[in-house]
């Protein structure tokens, strides 16, 4: 199932206008977007069939990672068949008629009441976080006051029939955030683009274990684009670590450190092999 199909519907975690719905509409126009409360209920909707894809935040460049998905994804029996980075462009936005002299009160989501601390200070705002930015933009909508006011997309503004007071309130011009896409059964991989593969995998708990497990990328000369660990259960002792590669498991030098990855690892799971994002090929085109 490729952006080119029009009739698709795609799952999101968040209020109709949030960046993942922003995020769906860019990568796969034309396509319906479906709203879900949390990301279990995302991925939920593919499974049952409400849904043919879930986009999936995993990472912001200035946030860090998003935590839940590497408990969902392993058991959700999802495949992660493609990756998609959105640059988050933050509005101040109010209702109708509304001016930046009238505005009080900002309200948004925590992450990005921490992103906005400028504008937040020039206009002499007071924070009010809420669970969402679009639904901070809905709720301003409804109040209908001048005064208050919300830190949202375009795409919510326009949902809700809010004025933008200003674009682009982000302190950091560089804010992107990364998303998984997920489906129930993998696609096909192009041939002539770049590949990445997502690793799932808990070591054995015992002197060296991880250092062996990652050597062999290093001695296959295979590239690491991200590695997180969590703990598992609470324990202190057990861990699981989230591994992104550059490459394909068929092809000789990811198959060979795979291979080694597998000897070393108490458990190991593939969650998914798919066609890099072309966001990836300028930064490593400038790279050293």
């Amino acid at each position: 199932m490729t952006a080119g199909h029009s009739h698709g519907r795609i799952a999101f975690q968040g209020r109709p206008g949030a960046y993942s719905d922003l995020a769906c509409r860019t990568a796969y126009p034309g396509w319906t977007t479906v709203p879900c409360e949390t990301f279990a209920d995302a991925i939920s909707a593919v499974h049952d069939g409400r849904a043919d894809l879930a986009m999936l935040a995993c990472e912001n460049n200035l946030a860090g990672r998003v935590p839940d998905i590497h408990a969902l994804l392993p058991e959700a029996g999802l495949h992660i068949v493609g990756e998609h980075f959105q640059r988050v462009e933050h509005c101040l936005m109010g209702v109708p008629g509304a001016t930046l002299e009238q505005a009080r009160k900002v309200h948004t989501h925590p992450m990005a009441l921490g992103q906005v601390r400028g504008v937040i200070k020039d206009l002499h705002l007071t924070p009010v976080a809420e669970f969402d930015t679009a639904g901070a933009a809905e709720m301003v909508a409804k109040w209908g006051r001048p005064e208050d006011v919300a830190v949202a997309s375009e795409l919510a503004a326009e949902l809700h029939g809010l004025t933008i007071l200003r674009r682009n309130v982000e302190d950091a011009k560089h804010n992107t955030t990364r998303f998984y896409i997920a489906a129930r059964e993998p696609l096909p991989l192009p041939e002539d683009r770049p590949i990445m593969t997502t690793v799932l995998f808990n070591v054995r708990n015992e002197p060296g274990a991880l250092y062996k497990v990652l050597g062999g990328f290093a001695t296959n000369g295979v590239n690491m684009t991200r590695l997180e660990s969590y703990m598992l259960d609470g324990s202190f002792a057990a861990t699981q670590f989230l591994l992104d590669v550059e490459g394909r498991p068929d092809r000789p030098n990811l198959k060979q450190a795979l291979a080694e990855l597998e000897f070393f690892s108490a458990r190991f799971r593939i969650l998914g092999v798919y066609p890099q994002s072309p966001f990836r090929q300028p930064k490593k085109a400038g790279a050293a």
